[in-house]
């Protein structure tokens, strides 16, 4: 029997008891996804890992599965079971990996449940770390004891936001502020490689209009408690205002603050809505 629980910003599966004492070896350089990883006693029998595209089951027309292509870094690994005495039935290892994706926010795409000689399938989506990712889970069903099933997990790039320094002041000088949608890991501030390439534009922006000043602010979603959102939008903007402070800009043409989910600009109830609200501000003072 399987649980699941939430380490380090990612759902595993974990075994309730110790595996096999006898498991076999994982394939050479293969590992566990980042995001998920494997059902209790089994072992990676194939490794792949590029970028390329995969079809996702995203519903059904005339009894037959409605595909999707998405494209992105893809990673497919087929698991075999090591212990035929705990062997999961295909039901169990589809409803563990659905449960393991709802529980972090994300959701069931589409589901074909096991039949004879059939192991089913099932398509998940959801949004972590900055990410959009996509799961595809196929249990596999041999006449030999030990059976497999495929995992196939493709993360697409989020929304990226690297607008250039002209275009940063014509915002600023037409609106007042501009909305920069600058990708954190979930519950952390450390700009990211795509967050820098921003903070360069800034930086640029700002040395050509030596009299401009602007406050940073940050905004989150409603996901998560309220105080918490807002003391995690202040350290996220106040990270962005470090990072232009030490790309030469004087601290004294910034400022810094955190609104938390207090001015949503989008529906929270939609993945889109709250991938809007999470954002960090440039306002004109």
């Amino acid at each position: 029997m399987a649980f699941a629980r939430l380490l380090g910003g990612f759902m595993v599966l974990v075994a309730a008891a110790s595996g096999p004492a006898f498991a076999a070896p994982d394939a050479p350089k293969s590992k566990d996804h980042p995001l998920l990883t494997r059902y209790p006693n089994s072992h990676i029998a194939e490794y792949e890992r590029n970028y390329n595209a995969v079809e996702f089951a995203v519903g059904a027309a005339a009894g037959e599965p409605k595909r999707k292509a998405v494209e992105g870094d893809a990673t497919v690994i087929r698991y075999f079971h090591d212990d035929p005495q705990k062997q999961p039935s295909p039901l169990q290892v589809i409803r563990n990996y659905q449960n393991a994706i709802k529980s972090i926010g994300g959701e069931v795409v589409y589901e074909r449940l096991p039949r004879e000689g059939d192991g089913g399938e099932t398509t998940l989506k959801v949004n972590t770390g900055g990410k959009e990712v996509w799961v595809r889970v196929e249990p596999e069903i041999f006449s030999a004891p030990a059976q497999s099933y495929r995992l196939q997990i493709v993360e697409v790039a989020a929304m990226q936001q690297v607008v250039s320094a002209n275009k940063l002041l014509d915002e600023l000088n037409r609106n007042g502020f501009i909305a920069l949608y600058i990708n954190f890991d979930t519950g952390k501030w450390d700009l990211k490689a795509d967050g820098q390439a921003t903070v360069r534009e800034i930086v640029a922006a700002l040395k050509s209009a030596p009299a401009l000043k602007v406050a940073i602010e940050g905004h989150t979603d409603n996901v998560g408690q309220a105080a918490a959102n807002k003391s995690l939008s202040e350290k996220r903007a106040r990270s962005v205002m470090a990072a232009i402070v030490a790309g030469g800009i004087d601290a004294k043409r910034l400022s810094a603050a955190g609104f938390g989910q207090e001015r949503p600009v989008a529906d929270n109830r939609s993945e889109e809505g709250r991938a809007k609200n999470r954002r960090v501000e440039l306002v004109r003072k």
